[in-house]
């Protein structure tokens, strides 16, 4: 074994804990007498049981007896992502749990199951410590057997729990600014269901063919109000096009954020041999082809730039603000996508675009009201998503240092932490 502090001693999990595999799920085992809730890789991430949605299949009393999960059990992925391993904490004798997980319970409390967890992780995501425990020569997967076999260090239980708090301590900091982002996007979301039907004047409103709208606003079609262009791509067999100084937008850019960078870069020359045409900063960008959730997104370009052939550009008269139409374009993502989904068209068009009815309030003072509440909350999201980023990056480095020895615990004052 490689890459562990020296001091630690090493022992195999066969010998610190007891290993039981789950029940097999089969045809028959839905249609017992029994249903009881039973767990599955699914349900186990790297540290945590995810209990938001939980199966059934029967068992009999010996067996959900014997399959029980109990509080601080640890539970191992066999397949999928193998070795993901979470520590369960909840309810004794409420739920059971399917063969591709193996239940390991301490046979004393001289081994701290969540440390076992950071170790497995650092071990299979990072040291590449494992490599080979999988059955290779037909699913891959981590049997009992291959299991109980595994080296894992031992340090003394008190800077085993020490280890665990400090890695338990980021995660959990990292799961709340997650449920943050997801609020704010729901948040997002309904404040712009709200905007785009009630408006900010308090007005009544009135039905029109895309639905209720302020009475003072008016529906109009896209194309009437707004010209559309879109981009090209030099030659990839040219070098000399590649690699200049011109950003060059591609459709898995645009994400609903200002662009201020691009992957790639095109040279003058490169723009002077394609389509591709350099847009103003401000420009409402549209991917118009893309796999997955990619058609039908909008962007802001923050600098200058050029794009491929599948972007829209949006070049909207005097009577509509840029920002407002991106705002709306946001909320009605979905609508959109619908347009491209005829018998023989997948992709959106700027023919197709420019037929789409958009409400627009007359005022362009309460566009850019509207405009500025939907950008404050993409602001607060995408610095909720930074944060997110920054602790995944600090547990990854905390991680790996932790168990490489390259920081000790002992060397932390921990208590003085505490204190500040």
């Amino acid at each position: 074994m490689t890459e562990i502090r020296a001091d630690w001693p090493l022992t195999n999990l066969g010998e610190e804990f007891e290993i039981q595999q789950g029940k097999s799920l089969s045809p028959n085992s839905r249609r017992g007498q029994k249903p009881r809730p039973f767990l599955r890789t699914s349900n186990v991430l790297w540290g945590r049981v995810d209990l938001t949605t939980v199966d059934q299949m029967d068992f009999t009393d010996e067996e959900f007896s014997r399959l029980s999960l109990v509080d601080g059990d640890l539970l191992v992925c066999e397949g999928g992502d193998i070795g993901r391993a979470a520590v369960y904490r909840g309810p004794s004798g409420h739920y059971a749990y399917q063969n591709h997980l193996h239940r390991l319970r301490a046979k004393t409390d001289q081994i701290i199951p969540d440390f076992v967890v950071h170790w497995l992780r650092a071990a299979f995501t990072q040291l590449g410590l494992y490599e080979g425990v999988g059955n290779k020569t037909t699913i891959p997967n981590l049997s009992r057997a291959r299991l109980a076999q595994l080296q894992i260090p031992k340090p003394d239980p008190d800077e085993q729990r020490q280890v665990a708090s400090i890695l338990g301590n980021v995660q959990r900091a990292i799961e709340v600014q997650a449920a943050i982002c997801d609020k704010l996007a729901a948040l997002k979301s309904a404040t712009m269901a709200k905007l785009f039907r009630e408006g900010l004047r308090g007005e009544p409103l009135k039905q029109t063919e895309i639905g209720e709208i302020p009475e003072s606003w008016e529906v109009v079609r896209l194309g009437d109000r707004c010209k559309l262009k879109s981009g090209g791509t030099p030659s990839r067999a040219v070098p000399e096009y590649w690699g200049g100084d011109i950003p060059w937008v591609k459709t898995t850019e645009i994400n609903y954020r200002e662009i201020r960078d691009t992957d790639e870069k095109i040279t003058q020359l490169g723009l002077e041999n394609s389509s591709a045409k350099v847009f103003d900063k401000g420009t409402v960008l549209m991917a118009m082809y893309g796999q997955g959730v990619t058609r039908g997104r909008v962007a802001l370009l923050g600098i200058p730039a050029a794009t491929n052939q599948a972007c829209a550009a949006f070049f909207p008269d005097e009577t509509i603000s840029p920002r407002f139409l991106h705002a709306y374009f946001t909320h009605a993502y979905e609508r959109v996508r619908e347009l491209g989904h005829g018998a023989n068209q997948r992709n959106l068009s700027l023919e197709l675009l420019e037929d789409v009815k958009i409400p627009v309030p007359k005022s362009i003072d309460e566009q850019e009201e509207i405009s500025h509440i939907v950008a404050d909350l993409q602001r607060r999201i995408e610095l909720s998503e930074t944060k997110v980023t920054v602790l995944n990056r600090l547990f990854c480095s905390a991680l790996h240092a932790l168990m490489t020895g390259a920081i000790r615990v002992k060397d932390l004052n921990l208590a003085e932490v505490s204190h500040v």
